[in-house]
């Protein structure tokens, strides 16, 4: 996702490597730079042409992942536009799903408790609760 000027010798080896033996990837890799652009300048008028081009491309990775996208067009450019993320969110809420996940079964609650928790908050909890 670098642009070739902030690459390693290695990098681009591993690029240039790619780009002759993997069909589609220069094209994809010029999608996924464009996207990523369109995304940190917040540039909406730049989405319309992106996904004009990610349908036209021949992948159809790509075409899927632009048709999905126009099916929901305006919460995407609201995510392009505004600067208000819910990656906060995300984050503990994937850490709870992994852990309860990995826990199916074999634990009750108090163990769940106590790995999600911290030993302060135990503490806290026991005392108020």
């Amino acid at each position: 996702m670098k642009p070739r000027r902030l690459l390693t010798e290695r990098q681009l080896g591993m690029l240039t490597s790619l780009k002759e033996e993997v069909l589609g990837f220069a094209a994809i890799r010029h999608l996924a730079i464009r996207f990523q652009s369109l995304l940190r300048q917040r540039n909406e008028t730049k989405l319309d042409r992106w996904l004009d081009d990610a349908q036209d491309c021949s992948i159809s990775a790509v075409v899927n992942f632009a048709r999905a996208l126009t099916i929901d067009i305006q919460e995407v450019r609201n995510a392009v536009i505004e600067r208000w993320s819910n990656g906060q969110t995300e984050g503990p809420i994937n850490r709870l799903k992994t852990l309860k996940r990995a826990m199916f079964g074999r634990a009750d609650t108090e163990l769940l408790r106590a790995r999600l928790l911290s030993v302060d908050e135990i503490t806290d909890h026991r005392v108020c609760g």
